[in-house]
Order: C-alpha cells, then sequence, then structure tokens
C-alpha cells in the first residue's frame, strides 16, 4: 500500500469520528483534488508525491465544512460545477426534481421547449436542462448578487449558448415571457423560520437566503413561484416546485383548481420522502 492510501485510511477514521456521513468519499476526493488525479488513480501517486495540503484539506472537512467547498466543486446528475462560499450546494434531491422536468420536456411536442428557472443558484437545475433537452431554451433567474456571480461562471463552462442568466427577482420576473413558457421549475428557499437544519454543512455554511423562506411558515416564495409561473406558463405548460418533507400539503393546496392549475402531484425523493410538487396550468 502507497503512502497515500495509508493517510486516506487513517483519514476516513478521522472523518468517520467527526460525524462525517461518507468519510471513505470525502477522504478519496479530497486526496484527488490535492493530488490532481481521479479517485481510481490514487493508487498511483508516488510516495515521493504525497502532499500534506491533504491534511489541511482533512481538518476543513472534519470542522463540517462542506466537500464543495474544499475542491471547489459539486457534481449534479451529468455536471461539475463551481460552488463556494455564497452559493447554495446542489444537493442530490434535487436531480429527481431535475429528472422530471427533463423527462417531460423530452415528452413535450415542442421544437424548442421554453424553461424558465426560478432562483437558480449555482445553475444546476438551468444547466441541466439544457445538457439533456435537445434545443431547450432556457432563462435562469436569481437575484442574490453572489449566487449570480457563481451562476454566471457555471453558465460560461456550460451553457452552451442556451441559458440566459437574469438578475431579477422571481415574483416579477421576465414580463416579456408572459403566457409563453413551457415549463418552469424552482428550488426556492422554504425552511420556516426558526427552524435548524440538522447537518453543519447546510447551517453553518449556505447561504441563509438560499434556506429560509418568508411567512409564518416559511412558504412565501414558493407561493410567489406559483403566481409567476400561472403568468409565465402557456396553456398546457407545466411547474415542478421543491419543498421540505413536511410541507407536501401545505404546497398542494397553492396549487389548486381555483387558481387554473390541473393535475397537481406530489412526488417523492429518492429517500421515500415528499419532495415536490409537479402540476399543469390551464388546458392546452
Amino acid at each position: 500500500m502507497t503512502l497515500l492510501m495509508d493517510e486516506i485510511a487513517l483519514a476516513t477514521a478521522r472523518l468517520a469520528e467527526a460525524g462525517v456521513p461518507s468519510p471513505r468519499t470525502d477522504a478519496e476526493e479530497i486526496a484527488a483534488f490535492v493530488h490532481g488525479v481521479r479517485r481510481g488513480q490514487l493508487h498511483t501517486v508516488p510516495d515521493s508525491e504525497f502532499d500534506a495540503l491533504f491534511w489541511e484539506g482533512i481538518a476543513r472537512r472534519e470542522a463540517r465544512e462542506p466537500l464543495q467547498h474544499i475542491t471547489g466543486r459539486a457534481y449534479f446528475r451529468y455536471l461539475s460545477l463551481e460552488v463556494g462560499p455564497g452559493v447554495f450546494v446542489p444537493r442530490p434531491e434535487t436531480e429527481v426534481v431535475a429528472g422530471w422536468a427533463i423527462d417531460r420536456l423530452r415528452e413535450m411536442d415542442v421544437a424548442s421547449p421554453l424553461v424558465v428557472d426560478l432562483g437558480t443558484g449555482s445553475g444546476a437545475i438551468a444547466l441541466s436542462i439544457a445538457q439533456e433537452v435537445a434545443l431547450a431554451q432556457v432563462h435562469a433567474v436569481e437575484v442574490d448578487p453572489v449566487a449570480y456571480g457563481w451562476a454566471k461562471r457555471n453558465i460560461v463552462e456550460h451553457g452552451q449558448g442556451r441559458v440566459s442568466l437574469h438578475p431579477e427577482d422571481l415574483a416579477d420576473c421576465l414580463p416579456e415571457l408572459n403566457g409563453q413558457v413551457d415549463l418552469v421549475i424552482s428550488n426556492p428557499p422554504y425552511i420556516p423560520p426558526g427552524a435548524v437544519p440538522r447537518d453543519p454543512e447546510v447551517r453553518d455554511y449556505d447561504p441563509s437566503r438560499a434556506l429560509y423562506g418568508s411567512g409564518e411558515d416559511g412558504l412565501d416564495e414558493v407561493r410567489a413561484v406559483e403566481r409567476t409561473a400561472r403568468r409565465l406558463l402557456r396553456p398546457g405548460g407545466l411547474v415542478a416546485v421543491e419543498h421540505a418533507d413536511q410541507q407536501g400539503s401545505a404546497v398542494y393546496l397553492e396549487f389548486s383548481e381555483e387558481r387554473g392549475w390541473r393535475d397537481a402531484r406530489s412526488h417523492a425523493d429518492l429517500a421515500e420522502r415528499d419532495r415536490f410538487i409537479t402540476a399543469r396550468y390551464g388546458q392546452e
């Protein structure tokens, strides 16, 4: 066994003791990042090239700084995105929401579907749709200037000329697209004020503006998404909105038939917890 592999084993034990959920994976990711190799190549790093910066990264992860802040990258579906302080780190549960939207867009009888991602953050959802749906034209909306900067970098890298970024508020954005959009998607802030996220990586490092919703129940931004989607969508257009696992019933009620919504459905994430609502606006 090489020196690096020995050090990874020691680091794994340290991270496990600190409560890191995936200690071996994180130790290997940090080692790969520091040494400029893929995880599958770690065993090829000569002892003479071991870099002590590995242990600096391990100490940061041991303190529960997000792995993505240490490596500067977050993986989302088929993308590697730049992330860091000031932008929400995309989560696997949001990949399920994006996957639903991608599947529906592929089924549409529309040559170049028009999509709006409200509150894009790093640009993860918007870029995934642009990458995986042929000819989709995606508009990403982000009002926070720091998150906007991260999204801009990722769109320059991955956008393929089909993602337009707008520094606008999701409540009143893109009036020029009213009644034209095929799908609106959003992962808005929805944690109720006063609630405390369990994971230190979320609680201490994700920007509060991306986490905590307004209003007593934290759902004011979800309500704004519903109103904006109703304004932007063409008849028969679709909406998908992520929410916390305890909020499914309350969010479902926002997409009522009285407001023109049809076929509202709750969907579970990979852990079988209520995670997002979808609905169709009006009739085609």
